[in-house]
């Protein structure tokens, strides 16, 4: 009989712990030398279990942490969302009708005195630097006591927009080359398409992503037009469409990689007047989607070749794992744009201070649009919460913030997708995003999110049913909830009770 080499006893043993839970998902695992010391192998061998169990998708590398448990292993019974089909032609453009069904919603959420709010897209106070952000804003005023009263720049402050294109520019450099030799397609290549770079005046600073966005949109259209948009999507967009007057076109979302590219191909086709096409990239609100590259380079070609605004939200990019820049580099739409139809739109909003409300908009061939209409609209924001943000994003410690923050994150989806797969009934299915905030869950057997969402608010919990992602009758039986605080036993009692409820629903005639 053919003895087991040591490697990989060691990693059926690594991966017995983890499926007991002595190791939990998004913890570290131990060292290389911890495992040669309590294993007496060597280096190369402890090296050689962790390598396996990476490959494995047990385990993922961190840059100067060590190995991690991978936090998809936690919902691993469950099955994965499931596609809409991507190549249906797109419902009619329509008016919104979102804005009264979105305000019900959020008032009977208001109203109720709520112990567990599961609702929202946002990350706990304790985990923003509040700290660092005061003492920004204190050497700020020690330096300038005088601009509080002083009117800032109308495109926003210098140093601040600065910061923003020097990290943007940053970011669309790979981290990992190609292999020598790789036969890639030049489409599917990315290191080889040249990077389209930011500057400080290419940026107008506004009131968070959805002033961005606003402006975005007026600045590419006019009441009656029709906006292309993903289906699922914010309910915010939504909103923000209705308000403005414009019609609202759905394009087929995946779980996984985000809008159908042909889908869009058939809309910009036969559907006249489209205007812009909305996207988020990185983290799509509420899926959790992350387009692949050669999926963001063939949309921006269809909106080139139909000559249709992009309009690019990338308030969560911030928040990815660092194990996705191994298999696609965090590279903006944007960074591809030489003919100006990406209007970039991102915020702070998420990833650091949603008290400060600053966001950017990059608007290509429609910036001086932008900017006057911003300055028509709100004029300039304050000056002291951008010299701050500026101050602290300029340092080392921004990085090492989010490093923590995406670290804290992983293991806060891992928590909750543990427990709706422990807690939910067979049949619910969990796509587990690579970072942010939320989780999209879909409900067994077409139940109601709508009656999920009624029945844990009398008990004083507050979901985000997925009815208000759509202007159609699309996602009724899908559900948000949100990662972004700490999984403490009161939240997993929520989650225990809200398993009960569904299997309620489902006994129902």
């Amino acid at each position: 009989m053919t003895t087991q080499p040591k490697y990989q006893h060691l990693a059926d043993h690594y991966r017995s712990a983890i499926r007991a839970g002595s190791l939990l998902p998004g913890h570290r695992m131990p060292s290389l030398r911890e495992v040669v010391r309590q294993h007496t192998v060597s280096l190369s061998t402890a090296m050689q279990v962790c390598r396996l169990l990476e490959s494995e998708g047990w385990l993922e590398a961190r840059p100067r942490s060590g190995y991690f448990v991978r936090p998809a292993q936690a919902a691993a019974k469950l099955a994965p969302v499931n596609d809409p089909p991507m190549q249906r032609a797109p419902d009619p453009a329509q008016y919104l009708g979102i804005h009264a069904k979105v305000s019900a919603f959020l008032a009977l959420g208001r109203m109720q005195r709520f112990k567990t709010n599961l609702s929202t897209a946002r990350c706990a106070p304790e985990l923003y630097p509040a700290k660092a952000l005061q003492q920004a804003a204190q050497r700020s005023l020690r330096l300038d006591p005088e601009q509080l009263v002083r009117a800032a720049p109308p495109q926003g402050c210098t140093e601040f927009r600065e910061v923003l294109a020097q990290r943007f520019n940053r970011g669309q450099i790979p981290i990992i080359q190609p292999p020598v030799g790789d036969k890639t397609s030049a489409t599917d290549n990315w290191n080889l398409t040249p990077i389209k770079s930011l500057s400080a005046s290419d940026i107008q600073i506004t009131n968070g992503c959805t002033e961005a966005l606003n402006l975005a949109l007026r600045a590419v259209a006019q009441p009656g037009d029709t906006i292309a948009v993903e289906s699922p999507t914010f309910y915010g967009l939504l909103q923000t469409l209705e308000s403005l007057g414009l019609k609202a076109l759905e394009i087929p979302t995946s779980p996984r990689t985000g809008i159908s590219i042909d889908a869009v191909e058939l809309a910009l086709r036969n559907t006249p007047g489209i205007k812009a096409v909305v996207v988020i990239p990185y983290l799509q609100n509420p899926t959790g989607s992350i387009m692949p590259s050669a999926h963001k380079q063939a949309l921006l070609r269809l909106c080139q070749q139909h000559d249709v605004a992009l309009v690019e939200d990338d308030t969560y990019s911030a928040l990815v794992d660092d194990s996705v820049l191994r298999d696609d580099p965090l590279r903006a739409i944007k960074s591809w744009d030489d003919s100006g139809h990406v209007v970039y739109c991102a915020s702070l909003h998420k990833c650091l201070a949603p008290g400060l409300r600053l966001g950017w908009i990059s608007a290509g061939r429609w910036q001086a649009r932008v900017e006057m209409l911003k300055f028509a609209a709100s004029r300039s924001n304050e000056r002291l919460g951008q010299r701050a943000a500026a101050s602290f994003i300029a340092s080392p410690a921004y990085d090492r913030y989010l490093r923590h923050l995406r670290a804290t994150l992983a293991t806060q989806r891992t928590q909750t997708a543990q427990a709706v797969a422990t807690y939910f009934p067979p049949g619910t299915r969990l796509t587990v995003p690579r970072g942010g905030l939320s989780l999209w869950i879909e409900l067994p057997n077409h139940l109601s999110a709508t009656a999920l969402f009624h029945a844990a608010l009398a008990e004083n919990t507050v979901i985000a049913p997925g009815t208000i992602f759509t202007n159609s009758n699309r996602f009724e039986s899908h559900l948000r909830v949100n990662c972004g605080w700490p999984f403490t036993p009161e939240v997993d009692r929520a989650f225990a009770r809200l398993g009960q409820m569904v299997g309620e629903l489902a006994g129902k005639p």
